[in-house]
């Protein structure tokens, strides 16, 4: 699998087998509880304080650019009125908001950590 398809499905980056996550990707149980290290190589899923700071302007630019297209869509490619057009995007906003959020931690992560065959190799073992 590739890097990105990786991150998307909140893997862990040096081993891409153990998962950062203790819920599933939709979970609403325990939305924002992260591991502190993978299960299967012992990758360090919080290396310092303030790590993830980077990954909220992820989020930031994500959130930002699939509102103003999902809006545009709805309101003139579909004729739906502005009121219901972001009514919309409220309802599918709260749904994705989770996944949004552990989506973006995840990328940052994977920009920060290398992928290291051996480790894969010796969970596999």
């Amino acid at each position: 699998m590739s890097r990105t398809s990786n991150a998307l499905q909140l893997k862990c980056p040096k081993c891409h087998t153990g998962t950062q996550f203790e819920t599933g990707s939709f979970a609403f149980d325990k939305p924002f509880d992260m591991r502190d290290r993978c299960d299967h190589c012992g990758q360090n899923f919080m290396p310092e304080p303030g790590f993830y700071y980077g990954a909220m302007f992820i989020s930031y630019i994500f959130m930002g650019w699939f509102c103003l297209g999902f809006v545009a869509i709805f309101h003139w490619v579909l004729g739906w009125s502005t009121a219901a057009s972001f009514a919309l995007l409220l309802l599918v906003c709260a749904i994705i908001f989770v996944y949004v959020f552990r989506a973006s931690r995840s990328i940052w992560l994977h920009f920060n950590v290398k992928y290291d065959p051996k480790a894969a190799a010796n969970t596999a073992a």
